[in-house]
């Protein structure tokens, strides 16, 4: 049995003391059969979308809380729900509230695509604002939290307890299924073992944690407890979870009418085979082709992955700290991990310190899928990943150099200015893998890389990137050509981000990615 948001926020709160900060979801573009799968989900789940927000008394204390409703298509989060989520967020901060979140997910909307998804990164921003300001953030995760979700807000607490049992992870059993035809490790992506690992703090049933909660807030607030109580145990005992999906299941919206689908899909598919060319450059080559470059390695605390490039360099003269995917060394499941992320985090904290601009170049299939990766904190590292480049005081570009796949290419996504390959795509799952959540195949992943919008044009038209660099026509046929473009192209952002002020450029990334997803007219 899964616990509601009404449910949960009955059982967390002082009796009848939650108010409602909740308007009227966000419009979204929607097909008649997503407006339906809304409407239906409103009636099951008794609630107007996926997630409710206000404030309430804990003990007597006055805080803000997030509550997901996972019986609202599976508790995805699309535009409008992110728009509730930061909205409450900003909310909390500007009253001065600590906040408590309790997602239940299974990631993004399929239905909304890459759109969706990028949405993370403006719940990040707004949960890393929270915590700049000195506010507490503690987060109680449900039954399931996986995918974006909790490689977002749901990995930022300052403190974070799970609920018995609870399926918790960064990618759904079924789409690791469909990808690598193997069943993932059992007993890896529960609330137990992560507590084992060291990933969340505990595991303790929604009435104890609401007593760690007001302990937790009297620390935070320098209040002492009238008394001592001793803390319960928490169970070490392996669940019979049960299996969820790792995203809706409900199929995505189509193509507004008047395009093309077929021509859409065609185009779309084609740009991801290319990016796969094995022959296709890397960051390496990029790096062929600045000056005084110096490579660097490792997290500066005994780990490294050889996934991933760091290095110092200049392009055309601009220097810059350099951090990107090295697609030459990723082979099957042996793509970027947790010391990967940390290793980019070291990138942003150098940038920051010299006072450098940072380079992101985003060539990825996706983060480690991996019983190592789970249990060493991978979504907890992407989400810190995201909330650092949101609001690191240095000027940022990102380069999506060819494949964009999920939270290991969103981790490097947040920069001021974004610039994408002609051929270059971003999705939260591969096609593949979007395919086997909503189709339960992997046949339609050419119908739902152009469903989705994952395409470098789409991207550009949805405001996610900027600027497109040409491959004339596939940068695998003119590798020199295409990377000295690329460089130029750089080199030319960072000439321009370098005449802004630092607090407005750091102030206008914020807003960017605030804005994504919601219509001009709000």
């Amino acid at each position: 049995m899964r616990i509601s948001a009404r449910e949960l926020l009955g059982q967390l709160l002082d009796a009848e003391s939650f108010v409602s900060w909740d308007r009227p979801p966000l419009a979204v573009p929607a097909s008649e059969q997503y407006r339906e799968d809304l409407r239906k989900a409103a009636v099951a789940a008794g609630t107007d979308e996926a997630v409710l927000t206000g404030e309430g008394l804990l003990r007597g204390r006055r805080v803000a809380v997030i509550a997901c409703e996972f019986g609202f298509l599976a508790g995805s989060i699309g535009v409008a729900a992110a728009e509730r989520i930061v909205a409450a967020v900003e909310r909390a901060t500007e009253l001065g509230l600590p906040l408590i979140a309790s997602p239940t997910s299974g990631g993004t909307r399929m239905q909304e695509g890459t759109v969706a998804f990028v949405q993370m990164v403006k719940i990040a921003g707004a949960v890393a604002e929270h915590k700049t300001s000195g506010l507490p953030y503690v987060v109680y995760l449900r039954n399931p939290t996986m995918g974006g979700v909790f490689a977002s807000w749901g990995s930022l607490g300052h403190i974070t307890f799970a609920e018995p049992g609870a399926l918790i992870g960064f990618l759904g059993p079924r789409v690791y299924k469909a990808l690598y035809d193997a069943d993932f490790p059992e007993g890896v992506q529960t609330a137990e073992n992560l507590y084992r690992s060291g990933v969340i703090d505990g595991v303790v049933p929604v009435s104890v944690f609401r007593r760690i909660a007001h302990r937790a807030l009297s620390v935070f607030g320098g209040v002492p407890l009238a008394d001592s109580v001793v803390a319960p145990e928490v169970s070490n005992e392996l669940p019979n979870s049960t299996a969820a999906n790792s995203d809706s299941s409900v199929r995505p919206s189509p193509r507004p009418s008047g395009s093309d689908a077929s021509e859409d899909e065609t185009d779309t598919w084609h740009s991801v085979l290319i990016s796969r060319r094995p022959d296709r450059p890397g960051v390496r080559d990029l790096l062929r082709h600045v000056t005084q470059r110096v490579p660097l390695s490792g997290t500066g605390q005994g780990e490294s992955d050889r996934t991933v490039v760091l290095a110092l360099a200049r392009f055309r003269g601009r220097p810059c700290v350099v951090f990107g995917h090295d697609r030459s060394n990723q082979r099957g499941e042996n793509t970027m991990g947790p010391a990967a992320l940390r290793e980019a985090r070291r990138s942003m904290a150098l940038a920051e310190e010299l006072r450098l601009p940072l380079v992101l170049v985003i060539d990825t299939v996706g983060a480690a899928l991996s019983k190592e990766a789970e249990e060493r904190g991978l979504a907890p590292e992407i989400a810190r990943c995201i909330a650092d480049l949101v609001t690191v005081r240095t000027p940022t570009v990102a380069v999506l150099l060819g494949q964009g796949t999920g939270g290991g290419a969103l981790a490097l996504l947040p920069a001021d200015r974004v610039l994408a390959a002609t051929h270059a795509w971003l999705a939260p799952l591969p096609p593949e893998g979007a395919s086997a959540i909503v189709y339960r195949d992997t046949g339609h992943a050419p119908e739902l890389a152009a469903a989705q919008r994952i395409g470098a044009e789409q991207l550009r038209a949805d405001g996610i990137v900027d600027r497109i660099v040409a491959e004339l026509p596939d940068a695998a046929d003119e590798p020199h050509e295409f990377a000295h473009r690329m460089v130029t192209a750089v080199a030319e952002e960072l000439t321009r981000l370098a005449a802004i002020d630092p607090v407005r450029l750091r102030r206008s990334r914020g807003a960017r990615y605030r804005r994504l997803g919601v219509p001009a007219s709000r």
